[in-house]
């Protein structure tokens, strides 16, 4: 059995859902020496969340911000944690609803992605900054 790891920092991105498939990709080119395995992807964050899903049509991650912002709002009169601004609480349950990661089956070399899947970065931060992940394939 092999496995890889690799630790990488995103830039920064604005709130939102941002496709970072290729990014992934290109920090661990070793997925190719494995035949049948798993990857998973985990974030290491509280207030940003990873989720797998449309990759073509932009419509899909800007109905998901619309969305959540409807279900999750910001200044609930319930919240208490308040000190790092109106947009913290929120993104904090954001992360919980759609997880810290995903794991991905590879097949012959490559990530074994439904055609129009891709992995999303949820940014639920105004200001967010770069983001950490780390990324673990493993397989024969």
């Amino acid at each position: 059995m092999k496995f890889f790891q690799k630790e990488i920092q995103l830039k920064a991105q604005s709130r939102g859902f941002h496709l970072i498939t290729d990014a992934i990709l290109e920090a661990i080119p070793e997925i190719r020496a494995i035949k049948i395995g798993q990857m998973q992807v985990f974030i290491k964050h509280t207030s940003a969340s990873l989720t797998i899903n449309e990759n073509a049509d932009y419509t899909v991650r800007t109905d998901f911000e619309s969305h959540f912002n409807k279900m999750i709002p910001e200044n609930a009169p319930y919240y208490e944690h308040t000190y790092e601004g109106p947009d913290d609480m929120p993104a904090h349950i954001k992360a919980s609803v759609l997880g810290a990661s995903v794991l991905i089956p590879i097949s012959n070399g490559k990530l074994n992605l439904g055609i129009w899947q891709g992995v999303y970065l949820c940014e639920h931060r105004n200001s967010g900054g770069s983001r950490k992940l780390v990324i673990t394939a493993y397989g024969i």
